[in-house]
């Protein structure tokens, strides 16, 4: 199967019967990152979590009493 990197337009070949390839067929909201690009990406968030300013904005759970 024939893949482009959503970011840096690279276009790579996976193999057909993968996880990734079934998950891009079957969801197509789901895009492709190269391994460079996911690398990049991983590296400079982990800098980013490492100088204490990044911040993860998660909704708050309430519990509801009718349950």
């Amino acid at each position: 199967m024939r893949v482009k990197c959503a970011l840096c337009e690279k276009i790579e070949k996976i193999d057909n019967d993968s996880p990734e390839a079934k998950k891009l067929r079957n969801r197509r909201i789901h895009t492709y990152m190269c391994p460079e690009c996911n690398e990049r990406i991983t590296t400079k968030t982990n800098e980013r979590h490492a100088t204490g300013n990044f911040q993860l904005f998660r909704q708050k759970k309430t519990k509801d009493l009718y349950i």
